[in-house]
């Protein structure tokens, strides 16, 4: 019977570890979104408050992020007695190169995407115009800000502990299978998200990303992926983002003209068979690549279910003699 709790270790199996990360998950959200009622409610004392714009949800997406990797130290300290660099978001060696390679593929990924759906007539492109510069910048900057929490805090949760401590049992097939359909079960919550493509799209996403995460066993590589191809979508395309309408003045202006089935209309490229070439053909090369690689400390980390971990160097200097 402990079997089914326990390993040759004597720790709890993964899937146990991996229970027990979403339950400290929502309890941390839980009690992050207390504090922020509380303040809410404390600051409404003080009068009306000024337009916040985007400010909403990027609160929402900070929450996400302290909560899932709040989460992870926790489970990762006290269930396999691991240090906060297992996570793989520190600023370990190769780690701006491997988020900027990420970025690039990712941006590639996109444009592939919605080349395709303009070569099938179901898209067409315009340019904002140099009048609008401004705003456009503007755009361009803040949009990045934003969709870059937001992606991170989806891969602090989904590529995250869960993906990791299965990955450290052995079963990172099982991993990657398990957050890719969670990956696309919450999206269905999007606006006009349907249960086909939609879901099977943004699954597909869900395994290019965990791929990611597994040539590098580190954040910063599915981030940049992950980054790059919600920017280039709605700043720099003027496309909707998974479902919604996030950028107002973005470089160019999309203008789907259908069928659904090829670009898949106001879910977005992400909903059609144009954003399935394209993800099928980034996850291939993606897994294949010889642009990134893993470092030994978080390949050993993340790859076995007991990894020996050493601790810091102290160097006690002897006292000096008494005069």
């Amino acid at each position: 019977m402990l079997r089914i709790f326990s390993n040759e270790f004597g720790r709890l199996r993964s899937g146990w570890r991996a229970l027990i990360f979403c339950l400290a998950f929502l309890a941390i959200l839980l009690l992050i979104g207390t504090v922020l009622r509380v303040i809410y409610v404390a600051l409404g004392d003080l009068g009306p408050f000024p337009r916040l714009g985007f400010l909403p949800d990027l609160i929402f997406r900070i929450s996400l992020l302290l909560a899932a990797l709040g989460a992870g130290y926790v489970c990762a300290r006290w269930l396999e007695g691991l240090p906060w660099r297992s996570l793989g978001l520190t600023f370990h060696q190769n780690w701006l190169r491997d988020l900027l390679v990420g970025f690039a593929i990712g941006f590639v990924a996109l444009a592939i995407a919605v080349g395709i759906a303009a070569a099938g007539g179901g898209l067409r492109l315009s340019f904002a115009g140099a009048e609008t510069i401004v705003p456009v910048m503007r755009s361009l900057v803040g949009s990045a800000f934003l969709l870059c929490v937001a992606a991170l805090a989806e891969e602090a949760l989904f590529r995250g502990y869960p993906l990791q401590t299965f990955s450290r049992a052995h079963l990172a097939g099982v991993g990657i299978l398990v957050t890719l359909l969670f990956f696309g079960y919450v999206h269905l919550s999007n606006p006009n998200a349907t249960l086909g493509m939609t879901f099977l799209n943004t699954s597909i996403a869900g395994l290019w990303l965990g791929v990611g995460y597994l040539r590098t066993r580190s954040l910063w590589f599915p981030l940049g992926l992950h980054w790059a191809w919600n920017w280039a979508l709605g700043a720099f395309f003027g496309l909707p983002v998974s479902g919604m309408n996030l950028v107002s003045n973005p470089l160019f202006r999309g203008h789907d003209t259908g069928p659904n089935w090829l670009t898949g209309g106001n879910y977005g490229v992400e909903g059609g068979i144009a954003g399935t070439i394209g993800l099928i053909l980034v996850t291939i090369f993606t897994w294949r690549t010889r642009l990134v690689s893993a470092t030994p400390d978080l390949k050993k980390l993340t790859s076995e279910e007991n990894p020996v971990v050493p601790s810091p160097v102290v160097t006690i200097r002897p006292a000096d003699d008494a005069a």
